[in-house]
């Protein structure tokens, strides 16, 4: 039995930039009765709710019951109008799991780092996410076909 040798795997990423998974971001039609649901049936509660007219979208955060306040959320997202990107993503996939956040401490580093590694991120420098952070996007076709938000919430 012959053993190829292994793929050039290259160095870890900075293990400080990646801290935490964020939250999962849920698209909607319909925030009020999304809401209404997770609150009713999961228990959950809203943290904080939002409209990003840069992303289209009006959104809530929420939070497990007797959580602490760095756990990870469930965003609902649903979109302002129809030419918004959740609107396009819940009529060509209905509504359901849109992207998996990871909470980060320096996106601009962290983004280089992934550009030097050849992944393609959505837009060339960070945008204004939920509650002031900086966010950007891993492209699906870099991750496994998972969107991957990276975060990077404002200082309190």
């Amino acid at each position: 039995m012959t053993q190829s040798s292994p793929a050039h795997i290259p160095s870890p990423l900075s293990s400080d930039l990646v801290v935490a998974i964020d939250h999962v971001g849920i698209a909607v039609p319909d925030l009020d009765v999304a809401i209404s649901w997770y609150t009713e049936h999961l228990g959950m509660v809203p943290v904080h709710e939002e409209v990003n007219e840069d992303q289209g979208v009006r959104e809530a955060m929420l939070r497990v019951a007797g959580s602490s306040d760095d756990s990870t959320l469930v965003q609902l997202l649903a979109p302002l109008d129809e030419n918004s990107t959740i609107a396009k993503f819940i009529d060509r996939r209905g509504p359901g799991l849109q992207q998996f956040a990871y909470r980060v401490t320096d996106i601009d580093a962290l983004s280089a780092q992934l550009r030097d590694r050849g992944v393609r991120l959505l837009y060339d420098a960070p945008r204004r996410g939920t509650a002031n952070s900086k966010i950007n996007f891993i492209h699906p076709k870099d991750a496994g076909g998972v969107l991957i938000e990276l975060v990077e919430p404002t200082a309190h």
